[in-house]
């Protein structure tokens, strides 16, 4: 007997909302739910895969502790036991910042990851904090934070209204969106031009995405930040500057971009000094515009430039915070708004790594240092010696994964949080596996940040846990009891000192709706199945849509969202300046001292020149990064690993379509075969991200059949945006050369007939 469950997607940043055919405890159909108050039945071939993930028989099932060197079954009892006896001797004789953490990017689509590790790492008071965040997003964190001070105001495109896009490093139609959660992304933008808007799209792969648009640029890799000072300095020349109010540092901002004119970047850029205006003419005319900039401009040199910059033009052209411009989202689980004032600000640099000396940004360091944190002895305290993965797997995701490989060998410890047994989980000495994604529930706690629309929505697990499954969030809260030295305390007790903590302080703070009430008595009206839950109830009570425990009777609590399976519509984006100002100015701070002194190496850049092929990566719409190559429905046609070369070079180079090329970059080389096509631009070729599944020890049965290649073992880890600590992984100089394919004997000799 089949029934049917609702649920939103966790596979990307799109978070559509699904409809499941579940018979018995197996998820067997899935589609777009029609009702989903954001997604209206969208569904992308990953959510559409949803079934088939979800019953992996790879996906581990029951805790694994490694005894004698191989990693074996037990007990969750067994596990924990093993974690805090391997953690806390750590802690206590080198002191917490001997253990590193590591957080991956599926972390922000689970509700356990949103909640425990900040009170992971808060409990253990350890500064060697990794995250996928500086292999992917850190320049947008920190361009934000120096702009707003608040390194988590992001701003996003207006999608609905807008009535011109333009799009840089950005390839949504293969993405469906990063740090714009957006349902339908390729549907919005067929929107836009159908209404006779414009889109633009700044490439130097003739992506999906390209394709659809008005004007496609096809820029040299790693050029952005000098495009986009050119358009702001086309806008100061021209008097086209119209800023958006709330804003401090116009003339200086003029004054330090005089020397990025449009002649001055056009052949660093490979764009023509003329294109160059007309796009910065066209962006200023439209009755509403936004920039929306992506990956590609975040992972090369001067990613935080770049960042910086696309709110520069939105700023200039008053564009930013207004219907049709970009807008700063609310989610319904923000903290309660605080009234308009100055704020903290934000700083970089508060610490640095103990090797390379990086600098700390949003309290983390670079992804790209984890191995030489690890494997090298300074006198600057002691290295990394034992470390805690939730959900990340840096051997393939951070430049020089042999490297890292080896490190993660010689660990004292390692706790791996992860359904696989996967490149980096295989080092684990306790690897600690949560249930399938249709037996956890689901809300969007980070993505509703960056939604393009105001919703909420909550779906609880589809389908019950089995006696032998832990969920998520009770691995993570043992997790943190057992490193932080209750070991053995109710779980429960994690969730109940967030709720008071949280409540202690909100009753503290004057724009509070429970200033000066009863923590207690309002903790006991909290409603919810279980910790995570009430947690979930106070957030939204406490947010800036919630009824402020009875303030506002018609506010958001969870009783009022779970009787809305689909969804609450908010209502679209709203103006919120100057509300979401951070700064000590509590204006935009439009040229911040960090920025305007990286802007001469920006100007160094003008004279730059790649000497041979350069590298950049790419997406595809039926794989997330890693995650999804043991699925078979998602592998294969299109997503292959492939490198993508322009006919000329391939041409000249003597490389075949088809036919191996060996790749060498500073940090090694690897093979691939060659895909001669018109889609990337001359002097580029393109290698995915999230290959190189052929490491002994793991077990991802499908994904080892046709393994790949690992694209960021071309990289050393010593290319880094310096503000952000961001990995160079894009306009990296690659050398190929077409690898020799021994030809078979041809038989010559005449045999002699069998008589």
């Amino acid at each position: 007997m089949s029934r049917t469950a609702l649920r939103i997607c966790p596979l990307c940043e799109a978070t559509c909302g699904l409809s499941l055919t579940i018979e018995g405890t197996r998820v067997t159909h899935a589609r777009g739910d029609r009702d989903d108050v954001f997604s209206r039945g969208f569904i992308c071939p990953k959510g559409a895969s949803f079934g088939a993930l979800d019953s992996d028989p790879d996906r581990l099932r029951t805790p694994l502790v490694r005894r004698d060197g191989e990693l074996r079954e037990a007990t969750w009892e067994e596990a924990f036991d093993a974690v805090a006896a391997g953690i806390r001797p750590v802690v206590e004789r080198y002191g917490p910042n001997a253990v590193g953490v590591v957080l991956g990017n599926p972390n922000v689509h689970t509700v356990a990851g949103a909640l425990y590790p900040p009170v992971l790492l808060a409990g253990l008071g350890t500064r060697s904090v990794f995250t996928a965040s500086t292999v992917d997003q850190m320049p947008k964190h920190v361009s934000s934070g120096l702009l707003y001070g608040d390194a988590n105001a992001i701003p996003v495109p207006d999608l609905d209204r807008t009535d011109h896009l333009l799009l840089i490093g950005a390839n949504p139609l293969e993405s469906n969106g990063s740090l714009c959660t957006a349902p339908d992304f390729p549907g919005k933008l067929k929107a836009l031009r159908a209404r006779g808007g414009t889109l633009v799209v700044i490439d130097p792969r003739r992506t999906r995405t390209a394709k659809l648009a008005d004007r496609h640029i096809a820029i040299r890799p790693g050029t952005d930040a000098l495009l986009l000072a050119a358009m702001a300095r086309v806008l100061f020349d021209e008097g086209l500057v119209e800023p958006t109010p709330h804003v401090q540092g116009v003339e200086e901002l003029s004054d330090a971009l005089r020397e990025f004119t449009p002649e001055a970047v056009a052949e660093a850029c490979d764009v023509e000094a003329g294109l160059i205006r007309v796009l910065a003419r066209d962006l200023a005319a439209a009755p509403t515009a936004a920039v929306y900039g992506r990956i590609g401009s975040c992972t090369v040199p001067h990613g935080t430039l770049a960042s910086w910059l696309v709110d520069v033009l939105n700023i200039l052209t008053g564009n930013l915070d207004r219907p049709g411009g970009a807008l700063f989202p609310q989610a319904a689980t923000d903290k309660t708004p605080r009234p308009a004032g100055p704020g903290r600000g934000f700083a970089l640099g508060r610490w640095h790594s103990r090797v390379s000396r990086h600098p700390e940004a949003k309290g983390e360091l670079p992804l790209s240092a984890l191995a030489e944190e690890i494997d090298t002895a300074t006198e600057d305290g002691e290295p990394i010696r034992a470390l805690i993965a939730v959900a990340a797997n840096p051997v393939l995701s951070a430049p020089d994964g042999d490297r890292l490989d080896k490190a993660l060998d010689s660990l004292d410890f390692m706790v791996s949080v992860d359904p696989y047994l996967n490149e980096t989980s295989r080092h684990a000495h306790v690897l600690l596996p949560p249930p399938p994604p249709s037996r956890s529930p689901h809300h969007d706690f980070a993505l509703n940040t960056l939604a393009v629309r105001h919703q909420v929505r909550y779906t609880r697990p589809a389908i019950p846990l089995e006696p032998d499954r832990m969920a998520e969030t009770e691995i993570l809260a043992r997790l943190i009891l057992a490193v932080t030295g209750m070991h053995g305390a109710d779980p429960a007790a994690v969730d109940q000192m967030v709720i008071d903590q949280t409540l202690g302080k909100a009753v503290k703070e004057p724009h509070s709706p429970v200033h000066g009430r009863d923590p207690r008595d309002l903790a006991t009206r909290l409603t919810g199945d279980d910790g995570p839950e009430r947690r979930l109830d106070l957030m939204l009570r406490l947010g800036p849509y919630g009824d402020g425990f009875g303030v506002r009777p018609d506010g958001l609590t969870l009783e009022k969202l779970l009787a809305h399976p689909h969804g609450i519509d908010l209502g679209p984006l709203r103006p919120r300046l100057p509300q979401p100002l951070k700064t000590r100015s509590g204006k935009v701070e439009l040229l911040p001292g960090p920025i305007a002194d990286d802007l001469p190496r920006l100007r160094a850049a003008l004279a730059e020149r790649p000497a041979g092929l350069v590298l950049v990566g790419r997406r595809h719409l039926r794989s997330n990064n890693s995650w999804m190559h043991n699925v078979p429905a998602l592998t294969g046609g299109s997503n292959r690993c492939t490198l993508h070369i322009h006919p000329e070079d391939a041409a000249r180079l003597g490389v075949e379509d088809g036919a191996p090329v060996r790749v060498k970059g500073a940090g090694g080389e690897v093979t691939a075969p060659a895909e001669v096509t018109e889609t990337v631009r001359r002097g580029v070729v393109s290698l995915p991200h999230g290959w190189g599944h052929d490491r002994p020890g793991t077990r991802l049965g499908h994904a080892s059949t046709d393994p790949g290649v690992n694209v960021n073992q071309l990289l050393d880890g010593s290319l880094l945006d310096p503000l952000s600590g961001n990995a160079v992984l894009n306009g990296v100089p690659v050398d190929l050369a077409p690898v020799a394919v021994p030809k078979a004997p041809v038989l010559t000799e005449k045999l002699t007939p069998l008589t």
